[in-house]
């Protein structure tokens, strides 16, 4: 489904695989060469791949629901070309997932933002020898949706936005609003914000915006469970994205993925560029491929510059990454986990979802990336 703003959004995430060059499937050190071509995608528009099963199994993951799509495609497109293999994602947030993780529940998790050093400690109890490490994955940009009728190219900035959801500004026509929107009709109507109620990287990238960009109106640190005054919750992406669509005069933030799905408008972002710059896969592909790298060894979490002016770079960005033991995985899954990940990882993984609203991560990262599976032990 396609955004009312510009009714673009498809055309440019398919757009944005020009940052990303072919690669070839790895194959998984497997005694099976079970090697089944498949589509890459679950809508099969996706070129057709080689998929190295490995060894038939069965993996359990959970976490970030801003990667809940992308896993929906994977997993059924893995799960198709490789008999008897398959793959149970649950959602939950990742904060959730991280928890489970260092549980020793599941053999990966997702996660929106990189394991904190005190996770990272947690997790050498379940990676025997080892310890978890960040994989980045699924590259994304957080909305901000409204429900604003007759508004439908609402731009807002950092300041402004980090009031909205402290409660600092709390009408629609409020001057700061205004300013950014001359000729827009903007109601006498109070503000209703949602915002996550479990613990989610998605809110902890769109704090890290607020303190990088908010000019100070965000007085919180960032992380991964509320801290803003006042507005209303819901669980998951889902939730608030449903929220945002049956109340008027509403705002929330969610990805771009939930965003097409519900057909809900999303802000552009005065960012301090010549233009405001739209919620476009296109635009979020131009900061992710300037992303630092911030970790290091085999753990690969980048760092963002959620301040960017560039021209045409959207700065509400976010990473999602499976977290793996680089060490001490199991032995009965560790085939098919390096076999899963490597497909996530290919060219035919990253296209499948960037058709359907992510943002393909650039050969530079998957690269690296599928280096460090080859290694998983």
């Amino acid at each position: 489904m396609k955004l009312q703003r510009n009714g673009r959004s498809k055309a440019l995430a398919i757009g944005a695989m020009a940052l990303v060059s072919s690669l070839s499937l790895a194959a998984c050190g497997s005694d099976n060469n079970n090697n089944t071509t498949a589509s890459g995608g679950a809508g099969g528009s996706a070129a057709a791949s080689p998929i190295n099963c490995g060894k038939a199994g069965s993996l359990i993951a959970a976490g970030s629901t801003a990667q809940g799509a992308a896993m929906d495609i994977w997993k059924t497109t893995f799960a198709a070309a490789c008999s008897g293999t398959t793959i149970n994602y649950q959602g939950g947030g990742s904060g959730a997932g991280i928890q489970q993780f260092n549980q020793g529940k599941v053999q990966f998790a997702g996660s929106d933002s990189a394991l904190k050093p005190a996770e990272v400690e947690a997790s050498k109890a379940v990676c025997t020898g080892g310890q978890g490490i960040d994989l980045p994955m699924v590259g994304g940009l957080i909305s901000l949706v409204y429900n604003v009728d007759g508004v439908d190219n609402l731009v807002l900035d950092g300041p402004t936005s980090a009031k909205i959801f402290d409660s600092q500004i709390t009408k629609w026509n409020d001057p700061a609003i205004v300013a950014l929107n001359p000729g827009a009709k903007l109601p006498d109507a109070e503000i209703q914000t949602f915002h996550r109620s479990d613990d989610a990287g998605t809110t902890e990238n769109l704090t890290k915006y607020f303190a990088a960009a908010g000019g100070g109106a965000w007085s919180y640190p960032a992380g991964k469970a509320w801290t803003g005054k006042l507005g209303q919750s819901a669980n998951g992406s889902a939730g608030v994205s449903a929220q945002v669509k049956q109340v008027k005069n509403s705002i929330s933030y969610v990805e771009l993925a939930y965003a097409q799905t519900n057909n809900l408008k999303s802000a552009a972002i005065n960012t301090g560029a010549s233009k405001p710059v739209e919620a476009t896969a296109e635009n979020a592909a131009t900061t992710i491929a300037k992303a630092q790298a911030a970790g290091t060894g085999s753990d690969l979490a980048l760092k963002l510059d959620y301040a960017t002016k560039e021209e045409g770079s959207y700065p509400l960005v976010l990473v999602t990454y499976e977290i793996v033991c680089d060490k001490g995985n199991k032995a009965e899954t560790l085939d098919t986990l390096k076999s899963f990940l490597t497909y996530t990882a290919s060219d035919a993984g990253q296209k499948a979802i960037g058709e359907k609203g992510y943002v393909p991560l650039p050969k530079t990262v998957t690269d690296k990336v599928n280096g460090v599976i080859a290694t998983l032990a």
